[in-house]
């Protein structure tokens, strides 16, 4: 494996994120493409596309992380809300097929939490739990240094019973997700400020000091702390991170889910456990794809 590199795909419902990856988690020639919603052929023509234009004699393997439940065992995506993928395809082996190569397959969330663990925000910590806020709330975890490779979809634990509906296709109520994404977070504003104001402008009214958008990013990050006591209580991490486009919310939103940790976590974990922002951005998705890549070799 000396020397060789993988291709890490990051797939999104509005978008394909792709590029040649290294041992050290540096990223080439990153390319971004639409990603095809029509139907599930189109979507994996253009993952094709994508791949073949990155295609190189030294290339090892290729990783994907796809905004579903993963079954690692069948290597098919199970539920996938935001794009047209269904496990009626054998993923990994068609991918594996097409391309003579060695094909990793992960959950995005939980490729951008392997990307986090190895290269940012806990590179110095053997175990680490990452919640991505954006439409959606997904997690990740990595326990003793090895990615946990069940479900982890923590934004549908239950926070609230019989609370609010779930987002999407989920059926569920009371879910962490409703509570603390960004499409939580512009409803908020809706419904406080009128139609022109999303979730960024809310955190930007935040920042001038305006006191009832304080209070929405406080009941969010109540909610936020919530789930994250009960994923300490699960994982004993020793380090939670926090990523997506609306960890922007900084401090509004992470101050009181330290409060509610405080509270919440056994044996005073609350005291010791930080809860940061991901470093690597929009990188860290495709950069723990590509770990996976370079796990399906080794």
């Amino acid at each position: 494996m000396d020397g060789k590199r993988v291709i890490g795909v990051d797939l999104g419902g509005t978008k394909i994120l792709a590029g040649v990856v290294d041992h050290d988690g540096h990223v080439a020639q990153r390319r971004e493409h639409p990603t095809p919603t029509g139907s599930q052929d189109e979507l994996l023509a253009g993952l094709d596309a994508a791949i073949e234009e990155l295609l190189e004699d030294e290339i090892a393997a290729i990783g994907f992380g796809l905004p579903s439940p993963i079954d690692q065992k069948a290597g098919r995506a199970l539920q996938a809300v935001n794009i047209p993928l269904d496990e009626s395809v054998d993923f990994r082996g068609r991918m594996r097929e097409r391309f003579g190569l060695p094909v990793g397959i992960e959950n995005d969330a939980n490729a951008a939490a392997y990307g986090e663990f190895r290269f940012g925000a806990a590179r110095d910590v053997e175990s680490m739990v990452m919640l991505t806020l954006g439409t959606g709330c997904g997690g990740g975890a990595v326990i003793d240094g090895k990615l946990f490779r069940g479900w982890a979809e923590f934004g549908h634990m239950v926070i609230v019973h019989d609370g609010i509906p779930c987002q999407g296709t989920c059926t569920g109520h009371g879910h962490l997700e409703p509570y603390v994404t960004g499409v939580a977070a512009t409803k908020l504003a809706h419904a406080e400020f009128g139609p022109a104001v999303d979730a960024h402008r809310l955190v930007r009214l935040a920042a001038e000091g305006e006191p009832r958008a304080v209070e929405i990013l406080e009941g969010i990050g109540r909610h936020l702390g919530s789930g994250i006591g009960t994923l300490v209580n699960i994982f004993n991490p020793e380090l939670v991170v926090i990523g997506g486009g609306f960890a922007a919310a900084g401090d509004f939103v992470l101050d009181p889910a330290r409060e509610v940790l405080r509270r919440e976590a056994l044996a005073q974990a609350g005291d010791r456990i930080p809860i940061v922002r991901a470093e690597l951005g929009t990188a860290a998705g495709l950069i723990g794809a590509g770990l996976v890549a370079f796990d399906a070799v080794e």
